[in-house]
């Protein structure tokens, strides 16, 4: 199976929400999120330093590039009411032949609080089940990042692992923990994690 040949939307809605692939000459947008978002970012995604403006644009259309080519599947939100840029939320790291999907997202800081990330995880989740007929989604965090853990707890994820001395902080450089959450596809064709 060649993913490149899968059709696959280009978007999707869910109550408050549009996800849809980046678009060319949306860099303003994603800068100002990022602009006002970048003590968190910093903290957790480590970007350390604020983008030009070329350089957000650029990112955009290698992320259109790479959903054409199957190889990351980036979606950006948007607030369906106001029309704002509201952060992205992506799958990552897609093993095709497995069908394996791991999240990976942020939301501008005057848009958390109001339930947006879980509701787009939810609404992720739910499009990669039934448009990527996913067999496995993980959700990744840092162990100390209670509001991504929060995220994947009210989204029904499971704490499959926490992986000690993982990955090394981009801002210390300390050896940091990793928590993984996990959905699969489930013997009877529902969705969450065996129980027994």
């Amino acid at each position: 199976m060649n993913p490149i040949l899968l059709d696959i939307p280009e978007q999707f809605k869910t109550e408050r929400l549009l996800l849809r692939i980046p678009q060319i000459d949306e860099g303003t947008l994603v800068n100002e999120a990022v602009i006002e978002s970048f003590d968190f970012l910093d903290k957790w995604i480590w970007v350390k330093q604020i983008p030009s403006l070329d350089e957000t644009e650029e990112n955009i259309r290698r992320q259109r590039a790479d959903f054409l080519l199957r190889d990351k599947l980036s979606f950006h939100m948007f607030d369906k009411a106001s029309g704002t840029f509201i952060g992205t939320c992506n799958l990552v790291r897609i093993d095709w032949q497995v069908r394996r999907f791991e999240f990976f997202y942020w939301i501008r800081q005057s848009a958390a609080g109001n339930g947006y990330m879980s509701e787009a995880v939810s609404g992720m989740t739910q499009f990669a089940f039934e448009e990527l007929e996913a067999n496995r989604i993980e959700i990744r965090c840092d162990t100390k990042n209670s509001r991504s853990r929060r995220v994947a707890e009210r989204c029904g994820y499971h704490l499959e692992a926490t992986l000690l001395n993982n990955f090394i902080d981009g801002q210390a450089g300390d050896l940091r923990d990793e928590c993984v959450y996990t959905k699969i596809r489930l013997k009877d064709g529902s969705f969450g994690y065996p129980t027994a």
